[in-house]
């Protein structure tokens, strides 16, 4: 039974954790409509074997909706009918057409004029009320928390947790459902971040999503990641106003912001101060000068001053003499018409009196 490579799309997976066995139904569409459909089967030693290797390879696991090229052998059961026996995965394929999907989104998103919006947005000087989309019990969330409320919670940093799932197909309605909630109160917010600690890249295929990475691109807040260590950057990270690769590094990113504004305070109290101190300085200078200034002009004054002083006593003591003797004269002669006037009013009541 020679096996084949189809290409086909997994419709449903039919995974069975208890034995192990995977069903999926197997489609074939073509302009969204279904052309044909086929159960299949991978036996559990199989399925274990080729998750392993698919997950290495496109750091995602199997899932519906996936295309993928199998190789399988085609089985007929009298009571089944046809059925395809999978026995192998390429993954290449799978990774080639996931870069083929992204690239693609990649271009929508700029054709629609949509990547660079959230970038373009004003951010905030200090960050302080942050809306955190992550999972509660999380390593990375608490780190996160640790660094901003316990390390640096003098800075008064106000969180409001909204819980979603962060990796896998249905993380994308899950984080679309944490944005909508938050847009409805966006005035209590500064900032929306992204956050996912640990557990690998594997399911960060989500992050490639047109449908997520469209919503954070127009959200009306700044919006800043950091979902892993991936060295392939999701469409998410492109569109986000700032991509940090670990909750960590998003804590600091925020506390980077208020040391650069407590920095520019610093440096503008410095300033202030030297201006000041100059200020002071150049108004001594100048106060100084002036009461130089004014001292030689008091000088000036009360030397003018003493000048005609002394000029005034001069003429004074030239014209005493001369006053003095006129004066004398004019008392002389006052005293002889006194005399003369007293003679004459003593003969006259003289003669009165006999």
């Amino acid at each position: 039974n020679k096996p084949y490579w189809i290409k086909t799309e997994i419709a449903k997976m039919n995974a069975y954790t208890k034995s192990g066995h995977c069903y999926p139904d197997l489609v074939e569409k073509q302009d969204g409509k279904i052309l044909a459909q086929m159960r299949a089967t991978i036996w559990v030693d199989t399925y274990k074997r080729i998750s392993r290797q698919f997950e290495d390879i496109t750091q995602k696991p199997i899932s519906e909706g996936m295309t993928v090229l199998v190789l399988a052998k085609v089985n007929f059961h009298p009571n089944y009918g046809f059925s395809l026996n999978i026995i192998d995965i390429d993954a290449a394929f799978t990774l080639g057409e996931m870069a083929k999907e992204k690239a693609e989104s990649l271009k929508r998103l700029k054709a629609e004029g949509i990547f660079n919006l959230n970038k373009s947005l004003t951010f905030p000087k200090l960050p302080q009320r942050i809306a955190v989309i992550s999972v509660g019990t999380s390593k990375g969330y608490q780190d996160f928390l640790n660094i901003i409320t316990q390390s640096y919670g003098h800075l008064n940093f106000k969180l409001e947790l909204f819980p979603a799932l962060l990796q896998g197909d249905k993380a994308i309605l899950s984080i679309a459902e944490a944005l909508e909630k938050i847009e409805e109160s966006k005035a209590k917010y500064d900032v929306v971040t992204i956050i996912r600690g640990g557990g690998g890249d594997v399911g960060l295929s989500c992050y490639d999503s047109f449908i997520l990475a469209s919503k954070v691109a127009r959200f009306p807040l700044p919006v800043i990641s950091g979902i892993g260590h991936s060295t392939n950057e999701t469409l998410v990270e492109m569109v986000t106003h700032a991509n940090k690769i670990t909750p960590t590094d998003v804590a600091y990113f925020f506390i980077g912001h208020f040391q650069e504004q407590m920095a520019i305070l610093k440096e503008f109290s410095l300033t202030f101060r030297s201006s000041i101190l100059d200020k002071l300085k150049n108004e001594q200078q100048i106060l100084k000068s002036t009461h130089h200034r004014f001292k030689i002009e008091v000088n000036t004054l009360l030397q003018s001053h003493d000048y005609n002083l002394r000029e005034h006593r001069q003429r004074l003591r030239s014209s005493l003499p001369s006053l003095f003797k006129t004066q004398d004269k004019e008392l002389s002669q006052i005293g002889h018409q006194l005399k003369s006037h007293s003679k004459q009013k003593l003969q006259f009541q003289k003669q009165l009196v006999t």
